[in-house]
């Protein structure tokens, strides 16, 4: 597992995915996109009516978050992660896609890590209960498709250096499974 801190930019590369693997702490500037059950469903339902998406995800990372309100000459109030589980029955449709990475917290489903090797992507894990800290990463933030879901609606976030780390990577590594049998008891 690597200890480094590595410093990536959206949208991602297939070469940049590969450099990444478990345990690396990472800080994400660029892009990203935010999107919880409620908005995923509305895209997958899009990509199989052949519609197009809010954004185009062909290299990007979606952040399974429901901000609360920004305080006044703040971007975004609290973003903490959200349970990623719950988007395992629509994480492998974004990822055909074309996205390359998602960001929660909690494990994700053998399909979306097989996809995830398929497409050359990663899921990263942000620290839950640390959302007003990671809030902080967050220079801008704009509603750009479903308005109706609240904090559920998918935003575009500008961030800078967005503290992750990659828990499933491109390779079939899980940070999960390395991190029991590396410092499990028996």
């Amino acid at each position: 597992m690597a200890d480094e801190k590595v410093k990536i930019t959206t949208p991602l590369t297939d070469d940049v995915v590969t450099k990444l693997k478990i345990g690396t702490q990472v800080l994400i500037s660029g892009t990203i996109y935010t999107g919880r059950d409620a908005a995923h469903k509305k895209m997958t339902d899009a990509l199989a009516k052949g519609e197009p998406l809010p954004f185009d995800p062909k290299g990007q990372i979606i952040y399974f978050v429901g901000p609360t309100p920004a305080k006044p000459g703040k971007a975004i109030g609290s973003a903490g992660p959200t349970t990623s589980y719950r988007m395992n029955a629509y994480s492998p449709a974004m990822l055909d896609a074309g996205l390359k990475g998602m960001i929660g917290k909690g494990e994700m489903s053998q399909e979306v890590r097989d996809k995830l090797k398929e497409h050359k992507g990663c899921y990263f894990l942000a620290i839950g209960g640390a959302g007003a800290l990671i809030a902080k990463s967050i220079t801008a933030a704009e509603v750009i498709a479903y308005d109706e879901l609240g904090p559920e609606a998918v935003r575009k976030l500008t961030v800078e250096d967005f503290p992750a780390i990659v828990v499933f990577d491109c390779h079939g590594g899980n940070l999960f499974e390395e991190g029991i049998k590396e410092y499990g008891r028996e």
